[in-house]
């Protein structure tokens, strides 16, 4: 039986390309800054962004822990989405590492309006913590993987900026942004200060993400990455498959969007599914069953080779490198075939 893993776009394979530069990657130590493959990596990806610098780092969450760390200061406060991967997802780290506090916002999309903004930043007064500043987060996974559109993130962040708050921006899957709104990630990169992405998810590296941002906050950001034990010796072997995935896995998102749009529609056909259209951009599908409890589903689906994962109420398939037509159309029969039971 073939299964079909849909858990997330973090299982991506390195490509045989990847492994190939992998094998091949000239070495130094990194935290010396002699690594040659990782100091291309990183001028690459601060130049794909329109950025002074980048900083590779071991993941996501360790990406947007230095960026809120360099950002703010132990006793200030971050504003965020409500349900933002930085205030759900990674361990209150700021909070318990850097004494930061994440102000989370309900929104109805992800998106974090002006007003919203201006409206949670803190009064000069002693018995509050000062807002220092706000994050966000493009696409946004919770809200099914939307696609900030560029002036409403521009407006969010000019909002912010007026207001003497630096921006972070967790761009763990920036690329699928662009590639979905058509869009320069420099243009989007450009609405915030520090900008971190995922290698590992869509562009299919085996590890790592890259923290880019102005000179002096990424020198920053390799002090706390040292002090958080993320100063790596010889990895470039990790940054040249990161080269790689730069060069040759962006422009095939546009794959991944197209399966998840056909996966979307084909479940909002189904009787007892429920899908929200508008909100399947790009290669996330959540969606919710009527007829069973998520977890009853998932037991089922897993029986007959297809992989899935829940929050609360919603199914949530990710479509990825390796996830192709004929997976979607088995994925497809799977549901069905679960659905009658």
């Amino acid at each position: 039986m073939r299964v079909v893993d849909m858990r997330s776009d973090t299982l991506t394979m390195p490509t045989p390309e990847m492994r190939k530069a992998m094998a091949g990657a000239e070495l130094g130590d990194d935290v010396f800054g002699e690594d040659p493959t990782v100091n291309r990596l990183q001028e690459v990806a601060a130049e794909r962004l329109g950025k002074e610098a980048g900083i590779f780092v071991s993941s996501g969450t360790m990406g947007n822990l230095v960026g809120i760390l360099v950002n703010a200061r132990s006793g200030e406060e971050v504003i965020a989405d409500a349900d933002s991967h930085v205030f759900l997802n990674e361990a209150a780290g700021s909070a318990t590492l850097g004494g930061i506090q994440i102000m989370p916002i309900k929104t109805e999309r992800g998106l974090l309006t002006p007003e919203q903004v201006q409206e949670a930043i803190r009064p000069d007064d002693q018995h509050q913590p000062r807002t220092a500043a706000a994050t966000f987060e493009d696409t946004h996974n919770r809200h099914g993987g939307i696609a900030w559109p560029l002036a409403d993130l521009r407006a969010a962040a000019t909002a912010a900026r007026e207001r003497g708050l630096a921006v972070h921006l967790d761009g763990a899957r920036i690329f699928n942004a662009a590639v979905a709104t058509g869009v320069d990630v420099k243009e989007i990169a450009a609405t915030a200060d520090t900008v971190t992405f995922c290698l590992s998810k869509g562009l299919g590296a085996p590890a790592g993400s890259v923290l880019t941002g102005p000179k002096d906050k990424i020198a920053a950001a390799r002090r706390w990455r040292k002090m958080l034990g993320g100063g790596m010796r010889e990895v470039g072997m990790l940054a040249a498959a990161g080269l790689v995935a730069l060069d040759t896995m962006v422009d095939r998102l546009a794959e991944d969007h197209a399966n998840a749009r056909t996966l979307a529609e084909a479940l909002a056909e189904m009787d007892g599914v429920r899908v929200e259209l508008d909100r399947v951009q790009t290669n996330l599908v959540f969606f919710e069953v009527d007829s069973m409890p998520p977890e009853r589903f998932l037991a089922e689906c897993r029986a007959r080779g297809l992989r899935a994962e829940a929050s609360g109420r919603k199914i949530r398939f990710v479509t990825r490198h390796g996830i192709d037509a004929g997976d979607v159309q088995q994925a497809l029969a799977v549901v069905a075939e679960v659905l009658s039971t």
